[in-house]
């Protein structure tokens, strides 16, 4: 028996399993693209793919952005340990959270998971992260990315989502 988190309020982990699988599957997804990556390209490799898409193998030290990537190497144990804070908050947000009712939270939060470790075994393996995805058009191109980041960013998206229509919803007049 689980324990529960007070009286008429769903058992912890109720919904979270299958909702876990998917941030398992982001980590297995974002894991193997990265080894395909450095099993075929060395860094600045490129593979054009579209006239705005390509690969090329990029190593970031840093942040989104390439926040803080020439700190001089103590940013990693600081994005580590954010890593880790974060995804140890989302884990026990998604375990407390009901069995029904609540997928789109779940979701989000669940992407947002298993993207943040996925660059998390990244910068404990290699002290960066693998990305490999460039977006450009003509000279302009957006900061190169990988899965991982792919997944925060929809697991964001959709805990924003989740955030507007619970607030639409409470403007909702009572029946």
């Amino acid at each position: 028996m689980t324990p529960q988190t007070g009286p008429g309020r769903p058992t912890i982990a109720a919904g979270a399993w299958k909702w876990l699988a998917l941030s398992v599957a982001v980590v297995a997804v974002d894991q193997y693209s990265k080894h395909l990556i450095m099993q075929n390209f060395m860094e600045f490799d490129r593979l054009v793919l579209l006239p705005v898409l390509e690969f090329m193998r990029l190593h970031n030290e840093g942040a989104a952005f390439s926040f803080l990537s020439n700190a001089g190497g103590w940013q990693r144990w600081m994005f580590i340990g954010i890593g880790l804070a974060v995804g140890s908050g989302i884990l026990v947000w998604l375990l407390r959270l009901p069995a029904k009712g609540r997928g789109l939270l779940a979701a989000g939060l669940a992407l947002v998971l298993g993207g943040a470790i996925g660059n998390v075994i990244d910068r404990i393996l290699w002290g960066h992260v693998v990305d490999f995805i460039r977006v450009h058009y003509q000279d302009w191109y957006f900061p190169a990315f990988n899965a991982a980041d792919s997944s925060i960013s929809i697991g964001v998206g959709l805990l924003l989502l989740d955030s507007f229509l619970d607030w639409r919803r409470s403007k909702e007049p009572a029946p």
